[in-house]
């Protein structure tokens, strides 16, 4: 038998491998649940000693109707547009949304859960940002939903991303089908799934159409100024005389610094060098030429997410942990043939 000790409602979940909902739909013996998972669940109450706390118990039934919205930085278009639509999900839900920007700094992320704690939200949302979610500040057991963000350790973490993998994949196949060999990828320098996806994408495309790899044409960011960093990147690229046709960035702002050091160092787009970005933002439709992009379903994204927190913090039973979204191609002057 084990040793008695305080276990928290999330833990006696993970040792019965149920969710946090099935455990407290045993407790309070309401809901659905088989009697195989009543027994399960029961056999680690009873080893591990289990009481439920009055106080906290009382605090989660009579619910805040408000939510935590963490989000990296509202500067990027891409996160505001998301923000905005998961803002209006909960309004139309009746929720209230506090709405967290982290500035991509881990110590703010940490101080504003905290807070979020404090406050009795009945659930959060992470959008991107790094990899550690510090649930070890959180007194309580609130559901978490991320997008676009997978934690090192998810297996009990629900999460909704667009398919990167895809999307990096097309963004390179629309290069290599409009004629381009040495292909550039820009992309940022971190450990961050949706990084990863995209430049494994990129790679598979290559592969797939039997063109080589080269490493000089994998252009690694350690900036976060998309737009500069990535300018920078390339007039460096071209300063060292390295040839190539095509470039994939992995934002619209790189695809647009990208851009801007083509038409400073003379190279025409896309006679001489053809050009995709990502996420489909305003830069990518206002430059000239406007650009080849990969559009991510925000709002598909914003309504699968917010969903899915709702139905958590309503104790609704989950199908799935993860969602992945389709993304398409946007084609425009960027990539275009000449006649």
């Amino acid at each position: 038998m084990q040793e008695k000790k305080n276990i928290s409602i999330k833990e006696i979940a993970e040792l019965s491998n149920v969710s946090v909902a099935t455990v407290s739909r045993v407790i309070n013996n309401n809901g659905r649940f088989s009697e195989a998972t009543r027994k399960k669940v029961q056999k680690v109450i009873d080893e591990y000693g289990y009481t439920t706390n009055m106080a906290a118990k009382s605090l989660r039934i009579s619910k805040s109707k408000s939510v935590g919205l963490i989000v990296p930085s509202l500067e990027n278009e891409w996160f505001t547009s998301l923000v905005l639509e998961i803002e209006k999900y909960f309004f139309e839900n009746e929720y209230s949304v506090f709405i967290c920007n982290t500035s991509q700094d881990e110590q703010k992320e940490i101080t504003y859960f905290r807070s979020l704690d404090s406050k009795l939200v009945d659930g959060i949302m992470c959008i991107s940002g790094i990899e550690e979610i510090p649930t070890h500040v959180i007194s309580r057991d609130i559901p978490i939903v991320c997008i676009d963000r997978k934690p090192k350790d998810h297996s009990n973490v629900y999460y909704v991303e667009s398919n990167h993998y895809s999307g990096g994949y097309k963004a390179t196949e629309e290069l290599i089908k409009k004629g381009c060999k040495r292909i550039v990828i820009v992309v940022r320098n971190n450990s961050l799934s949706n990084n990863k996806q995209r430049l494994e994408g990129y790679y598979q495309a290559l592969k797939d159409y039997d063109i080589p790899i080269y490493q000089e044409l994998i252009v690694l960011l350690d900036r976060d100024d998309n737009y500069a960093a990535a300018k920078a990147a390339m007039n460096n690229l071209i300063a060292s005389g390295v040839s190539f046709d095509g470039v994939f960035a992995t934002n619209d702002w790189r695809a647009y610094g990208v851009l801007v050091s083509l038409v400073e160092n003379n190279i025409k787009v896309p006679s001489q060098v053809k050009i995709v970005g990502f996420d489909d933002i305003f830069i990518s439709r206002a430059c000239h030429p406007p650009l080849t992009t990969i559009r991510q379903n925000i709002n598909g994204l914003a309504t699968k997410a917010s969903s899915l927190l709702l139905d958590l913090m309503n104790d609704n039973e989950i199908e799935e942990k993860h969602y992945i979204l389709p993304v398409e191609l946007v084609p425009r002057e960027s990539t275009k043939l000449e006649v």
